[in-house]
């Protein structure tokens, strides 16, 4: 039997409240979309949280600011890989709290998030293929320097920051089940930490980023091969081990959806609210829109729409 991580007794709804009067100030409060029964020719009514308009594009925002709230870095600043949306949370974090920032992204990184990086003064290496070189990179450089490292999803400190987009929602609307993108595994973990038994969580991931799939599947992280339309946001190549133990004891179930899907959500998001939303941001409506998960009529859906870092030209008109 493969070892598998139990979930720690810290880990408690009661953080993730205390994370979000910590972040409170250096945050904005995003808007939901109360949508009826037949919106997107679904049966079950939907409420949908723009984290894409949260600071920075996405909702990484809230785990870098309380990361950074925490544990004050020294001289030597911030350091930090991500496929583009974690870093530039970090950078964005790092330059209203006054420390410098340096970021490792590897080289599928859309050109919209490092050139994001860059704007918020960060100091950016494109570093290997996928996001797993870009992190060793960074973690040889952060004991070069002796920077303050801020992973992107399977530090406690990071993801209690994130399940505050969960505590949010549910101050703004209700809801039965909650879908919510899995990359490296830290937006999930934080809203289940929240959620506990009151909400249905539902994992989405694409077909080239399974990795909290594979490892429900197996019973423990495994490595998975990254690849498609998703994967600068959604590819990390082994779901965290904080983060699987929640996932495991808390998501009610975990789904796949094709590139394709998530393509078709985001132009449904665009074409009927005006809403834009990078790939990872539309996973959770694609699992709606493809049957990947099929709502009961009486259902009410929340969907996270998470980020918004791309090109608008790739929405069309």
């Amino acid at each position: 039997m493969p070892d598998t991580p139990t979930l720690a007794p810290a880990l408690s709804p009661d953080a993730v409240a205390a994370a979000y009067v910590r972040i409170k100030p250096h945050i904005r409060q995003t808007p939901t979309i109360e949508l009826p029964a037949g919106s997107f020719d679904l049966p079950c009514r939907l409420a949908l949280k723009l984290e894409s308009l949260q600071c920075s594009g996405t909702f990484k925002g809230r785990g870098a600011f309380h990361k950074l709230l925490v544990r004050t870095p020294g001289p030597a600043g911030v350091i930090a890989a991500s496929g583009g949306n974690h870093g530039a949370a970090v950078a964005y974090a790092a330059r209203a709290l006054g420390h410098r920032a340096e970021i490792f992204v590897p080289t599928i990184s859309a050109p919209a998030k490092v050139e994001r990086l860059r704007s918020y003064g960060a100091t950016v290496h494109q570093v290997g293929a996928v996001y797993a070189e870009a992190r060793a990179a960074s973690e040889a450089r952060a004991r070069e320097t002796g920077a303050l490292t801020v992973a992107a999803y399977d530090d406690p400190e990071v993801f209690v920051g994130a399940g505050t987009t969960a505590l949010e929602f549910e101050l703004q609307s209700t809801f039965d089940t909650l879908m919510v993108a899995v990359g490296g595994g830290g937006l999930i973990a934080g809203c289940a930490l929240w959620c506990g038994a009151r909400v249905k969580v539902i994992a989405v991931e694409t077909e080239g980023t399974p990795t909290l799939h594979a490892a429900l599947a197996a019973g423990a992280p495994v490595d998975v091969e990254v690849t498609g339309l998703a994967a600068d946001a959604l590819g990390a190549s082994r779901i965290g081990a904080p983060n699987f133990a929640i996932a495991r004891e808390r998501v009610s179930g975990s789904v796949l959806v094709t590139d394709e899907a998530v393509r078709d959500a985001q132009r449904a998001l665009w074409r009927e609210l005006r809403v834009m939303a990078e790939p990872a941001g539309a996973a959770g409506l694609a699992a709606l829109l493809s049957g990947a998960y099929k709502p009961a009529s009486d259902e009410k859906v929340g969907v996270l729409v998470c980020g918004a870092n791309l090109d608008p030209a790739s929405l069309g008109s």
